[in-house]
């Protein structure tokens, strides 16, 4: 039999000695398979498979994660599961190096798909009108700070917030180098349509200096350029008689927002 031009009979392929994967046809082989078909279209199995690189004798590396598969009923399960875990089976073939590579790969999984539910969770929070609720989100992250931090706050449509508030930039003392593209990089990545900037003055005095102005006007001609809107700055202090905690540059028109 020609195993380059055509496939292996059920019962050769299903055999006790599945055949390596140089052995299989060119069109069943993983890398192969992948870049015919595309990723969204190729079996657990053949992502799996390329993951793990390589079998070892009596056992091609797609038997190896059909193995896998079968002991977790399915990559649900699968990703749960932790190195410690991968370790302990004691599957031949997948040693440490692999356990770590696997574990890895599983964890990136697990982490997109809570960034996913975060996101989504937040699509039930009220939306972000005015600068106290702002202030309210961003002052348990300003408390006790003895340098200054650059937020920004990530906004969708309807004016609902997008993850966590984003640190940009963190100072000495009483500076906080600010640049465009820290602040807007996260902003552009997750299609946010508009932002609320924010920082701390650890002095407790929320009083604007005209550097805090002058940052202000570059950040919103930046975001501009970009599509993305600045909805405010806020500068955060402590709350005192004469102060809720915060000043709002647009309350203040001491900026043009337009």
């Amino acid at each position: 039999m020609d195993l380059q031009n055509s496939y292996p009979s059920d019962k050769s392929f299903y055999s006790e000695t599945p055949l390596t994967v140089k052995e299989l046809p060119q069109e069943m082989r993983p890398r192969e398979e992948f870049q015919r078909r595309g990723a969204a279209n190729v079996p657990d199995e053949v992502l799996l498979a390329i993951i793990l690189r390589s079998g070892v004798p009596g056992k091609n590396v797609t038997e190896m994660a059909r193995e896998l598969l079968r002991r977790y009923q399915g990559l649900d399960k699968l990703c749960q599961v932790d190195f410690e875990e991968l370790r302990s089976l004691r599957i031949k073939g997948l040693g440490k190096v692999k356990c770590m590579e696997l574990a890895c790969a599983l964890e990136i999984s697990r982490r997109v798909t809570e960034h996913r539910r975060q996101l989504e969770k937040r699509n039930d929070d009220p939306p972000i009108r005015d600068p106290e609720s702002a202030y309210r989100l961003l002052a348990p992250l300003a408390r006790g700070l003895q340098q200054e931090i650059f937020w920004a706050l990530l906004l969708n449509t309807k004016n609902r917030l997008i993850g966590q508030p984003v640190e940009t930039s963190r100072g000495l003392l009483d500076t906080s180098p600010v640049h465009p593209r820290e602040v807007f990089t996260k902003a552009v990545r997750y299609s946010a349509a508009s932002v609320i900037l924010a920082h701390n003055h650890p002095s407790g005095d929320p009083t604007p200096s005209k550097e805090d102005l002058d940052i202000t006007r570059r950040l919103i001609e930046a975001a501009r350029i970009i599509g993305i809107r600045v909805v405010d700055h806020l500068i955060i202090g402590k709350p005192s008689d004469t102060s809720p905690g915060y000043l709002s540059l647009r309350e203040q028109n001491l900026v043009s927002f337009a």
